[in-house]
């Protein structure tokens, strides 16, 4: 325990920031978890708990990923066949700028959710949590957060949607502005909560039956965070829309009664120390990793737009959810195994400040490469078994052929292994700078995944339209 203290004003040295604070923070919560594990007879059964992730094996590590990779699978296959279906309801023809949103919403779930899983995480894993009176507090800031961060980024996403989809043509209508603002900050508040309460329930779940909730919670967060945002978005949107005709302030005080509720969220999560610190320095990855996915967002909306790209749609959520389920994955167990090892932050020896290369970040001796290597083998066989399930289900406007195939799957795969390698980079990046991964990484890289997935996959249809591939009638 003495040296990390001694690390300590080194890294107040590297980085004067409230995020090293904040790294600050955590690590004291670290050691004084380790030393009343050390001294408190009552707690010595705890102590093998955190070396067991490092033991794990590649195949206890996919059997552990894999039910709730093909559970998150299944629910961007369900999200996609919702998107496939409302993409001709009203409000997504008429105020097609909705469909800016898509990304941005759907990104919640690495922004905030997959976020909240990665802390509670690693909090379950060291200890944290084993008592009742810090579990509660732990849920409730943390529930408190994210429901101040799900406002204010619906609230940021609608105003991108608002510049990315009228600003350059000039054709901007305030009527459709404020749906567009009331139907993004209700979806984002519902959803986020509804998410939140059920990541709370995984990891609790978990520990109790010795499950590494490393490898199950943000998956499971995937797999309902689509289909959820999704559906409240489309019937959310819908009956605003509806409302337009009739009542000009529905939309206005749905708007106003969501973002009125911040204050108290805010008292609420400035009353946990953990949750205190992302709420002050937290704001620059959900934010930057929000006009990312509105990028994606972008490019989905001029490429549905079109007709003869409208069998895109199903596929957006199955290639965009599975890169980003795969990389929050690796970014929460990397966090998690720099937390475990106590690594000090001002590490002396210069050859971890190297930029990792993809050969040792996916073929080196570490516990984290063996899992890059699983959760890479997963990209293809799972992608297969969702393709066939979109197809046995009449989804979406495009035949399974074998170049299409051939073209999608060469689009997941180049995604999350870029993915991943960031990951491998980032993460440690992060944490030789003093900020917490868990709170930074995962935003980014779920994010970078839906642009990297919606821009890969749009080119795979542009090139497939220019080769002659054109068939736009399965479904119709």
């Amino acid at each position: 325990q003495i040296d990390p203290e001694n690390e300590r004003p080194d890294m107040g040295v590297l980085d004067c920031r409230p995020n090293a604070k904040g790294q600050r923070e955590e690590d004291a919560l670290l050691e004084n978890a380790s030393q009343s594990n050390e001294s408190d007879d009552t707690s010595t059964d705890q102590s093998p708990v955190p070396p067991a992730p490092l033991k794990e094996t590649s195949f206890s590590i996919g059997l552990q990923v894999l039910f709730p990779f093909l559970l998150a699978g299944f629910g961007t296959v369900a999200a996609g066949m919702v998107l496939d279906i409302v993409q001709h309801w009203t409000v997504f023809t008429e105020v097609t700028e909705v469909f800016i949103l898509v990304p941005a919403l759907l990104g919640l779930k690495g922004n905030l959710e997959m976020t909240l899983a990665s802390r509670l995480s690693t909090a379950a894993n060291i200890g944290q949590m084993d008592t009742a009176k810090d579990m509660w507090k732990m849920i409730m800031g943390n529930l408190a957060l994210i429901q101040v961060q799900a406002t204010v980024v619906g609230f940021l996403a609608s105003i991108a949607a608002v510049i990315f989809g009228w600003i350059p043509e000039g054709n901007f209508k305030m009527g459709h502005a404020i749906l567009l603002c009331a139907s993004s900050v209700a979806t984002a508040f519902i959803a986020s909560l509804l998410l939140g309460l059920i990541m709370i329930g995984v990891i609790i779940a978990s520990r109790k039956v010795g499950i590494n909730p490393d490898n199950v919670a943000t998956p499971i967060a995937a797999s309902l965070g689509d289909l959820i945002t999704l559906a409240l978005l489309a019937g959310i949107s819908t009956g605003l829309y509806k409302e337009l005709e009739f009542n000009d302030y529905a939309n206005p005080m749905v708007c106003a009664f969501f973002v009125a509720l911040t204050p108290i969220w805010v008292l609420i999560a400035r009353r946990t120390p953990s949750t205190r610190e992302v709420l002050y320095s937290g704001w620059e990855p959900v934010i930057i990793a929000m006009a990312i996915s509105s990028v994606g967002g972008l490019i989905l909306d001029k490429t549905v737009s079109n007709p003869n790209f409208a069998g895109m749609a199903v596929f957006t959520p199955v290639i965009n959810g599975v890169g980003g389920n795969l990389v929050a994955v690796q970014a929460s167990r990397i966090s998690t195994y720099l937390h475990m090892n106590a690594l000090p932050i001002a590490e002396p020896d210069p050859a971890p400040r190297k930029c990792p290369t993809p050969w040792s970040s996916f073929f080196g001796s570490g516990v984290n490469s063996r899992s890059a290597k699983v959760l890479f083998l997963l990209v293809a066989p799972g992608h297969l078994v969702f393709l066939y399930t979109i197809n046995s289900m009449q989804g979406g406007h495009t035949t399974l052929t074998s170049l299409f195939i051939a073209f999608y799957l060469a689009a997941a795969l180049l995604q999350v292994v870029i993915l991943l390698y960031l990951a491998d980079w980032m993460v440690n990046w992060m944490w030789r700078r003093g900020m917490n991964p868990d709170n930074f990484s995962i935003p980014y890289l779920t994010a970078l995944g839906d642009l990297l997935g919606t821009g890969f996959l749009a080119l795979c249809f542009h090139i497939l339209w220019l080769i002659g591939d054109r068939d736009t009638d399965v479904g119709d």
